[in-house]
């Protein structure tokens, strides 16, 4: 009987033990799941939920809820918990490194780009960055990918497949003109140097492509990544200067020339071979193309009067080297906020947006923004459009009502994104489609 009643007693305590546990967790993951919902609703207030452009896609019949992928995220708040599956937060911070996809032990995220409301265009790409336009290849931001480790992954495998595929019994100048000179190309080009491809590397303006019109001390956040003929380079976080400092390094040490001021104006297939006509006049043809530019192929403009005078610029390369002047940057992303506050120091800045609040830039960035505006180093002006631009001043409509006032000016800094070099992609006879929610990368 003592037995018995003593057994009792212990699988009693145990089970209770048991059901504490059990509740202990399950309230602390309901207390998880609260906070996360209280974190999307603040989302979808600041207009931060929904993705803008390449962003995480959780298959939930898939995810076991190991945090792996928020862990593995370096933005923080990309995504989160919520009733034991992983769900979106605030998308539109996503910059498409793919560490959450890397990171999923079970394969659940894939990487899509646009959503069913909100298309991207895209060049038609194949699994193997071919085009429609068989022998021309794509790698890089033109294809959706703009992370620095992303590009230089996707430019190696292009070059990878291309030789796969490619015949050397040819009569053009070159096995593989490669067209851009950032990462993707770079890469693409050390892997044709490494399969003894006959190459020539293209670039419209200098080494580095898009990553040379950021400003010089600007932080650029990457992930480490193999380097053809380098080999692994541990970045996480590194500058303008660092950055064009390796690929100065990593191409001389294996003889690559880059042929700078080289905009290419045209494509043309004739015979299976292409010929590539550059602005200076200069014709080559090659066997294959690879086009690894930026997806902003011209700075879009604001089309307001005075924007073609000498003080107005679309990037900003040197802002220690600007002092005392009286500056507007417009824009609403982070390159213009970056801009707006490497020139505030030295300058008096004033940082004009169309729209009422922030919605898609960087978490520090916007600290720092809210910072330097309580300090009062830098004038905020939300929901204000510039209407023109004169020798000396600007005029700026402030309000709903359209009142416009006039402020001294000296220089003008546009930061409205890019358009896509849609003219000469369809001339080179590559289809552009706009992708709703499309997979660009999966297991």
């Amino acid at each position: 009987m003592e037995q018995t009643v003593e057994s009792i007693l212990i699988y009693g305590a145990a089970i209770i033990l048991c059901v504490v546990v059990i509740v202990i967790y399950l309230r602390k993951k309901t207390k998880e799941s609260r906070l996360v919902d209280e974190k999307i609703k603040i989302a979808k207030e600041e207009g931060l939920h929904e993705p803008v452009s390449l962003h995480p896609y959780v298959d939930v019949n898939s995810c076991i809820q190991t945090g792996a992928c928020i862990a593995a995220c370096p933005e923080k708040d990309i995504l989160g918990i919520r009733n034991g599956k992983a769900t979106i937060i605030n998308a539109s911070r996503c910059i498409g490194h793919g560490a959450c996809f890397h990171a999923c032990p079970t394969e659940a995220i894939t990487l899509r780009i646009g959503t069913e409301k909100r298309g991207v265009e895209l060049p038609h790409v194949s699994q193997n960055f071919e085009t429609n336009v068989p022998g021309i290849f794509i790698a890089g931001e033109l294809g959706g990918m703009g992370l620095i480790k992303n590009a230089v992954e996707q430019g190696r495998q292009a070059v990878e497949n291309i030789i796969k595929t490619f015949n050397k019994n040819h009569n053009a100048d070159y096995d593989l003109i490669i067209i851009g000179a950032g990462p993707a190309g770079i890469s693409g080009t050390l892997t044709a140097k490494k399969h003894g491809l006959k190459y020539l590397l293209l670039e419209q303006d200098t080494l580095g492509g898009t990553v040379f019109t950021f400003p010089r001390k600007k932080i650029i956040m990457t992930s480490p990544m193999d380097l053809p003929l380098y080999g692994k380079i541990k970045l996480f976080e590194t500058s303008k200067s660092e950055l064009l400092d390796l690929w100065h390094t990593v191409l001389n040490k294996n003889g690559i020339i880059v042929s700078e001021n080289s905009k290419v104006e045209s494509i043309l297939s004739e015979s299976g071979i292409f010929k590539v006509t550059t602005i200076k006049d200069e014709q080559f043809t090659s066997a294959r193309v690879l086009l690894a530019i930026g997806r902003r192929g011209t700075p879009r403009k604001l089309n307001v009067p005075g924007e073609m005078k000498e003080k107005v610029a679309y990037r900003l390369l040197e802002p220690e080297e600007i002092s005392g002047k009286h500056i507007i940057v417009v824009g609403g992303g982070d390159s213009a906020i970056e801009s707006a506050l490497l020139l505030a120091d030295q300058n008096h800045v004033i940082l004009s947006y169309r729209n009422e609040v922030f919605s898609r830039i960087k978490p520090l960035n916007n600290i720092a923004l809210n910072k330097a505006v309580a300090e009062g180093k830098l004038e905020l002006k939300l929901k204000s459009n510039l209407l023109s631009i004169e020798d000396e001043t600007i005029r700026l409509s402030v309000n709903d009502n359209g009142e416009a006032i006039e402020l001294q000016n000296d220089l003008v800094y546009i930061f409205a994104g890019g358009e896509l070099p849609t003219q000469f992609l369809e001339k080179a006879g590559i289809k552009i489609t706009k992708k709703f929610g499309e997979t660009v990368m999966k297991h």
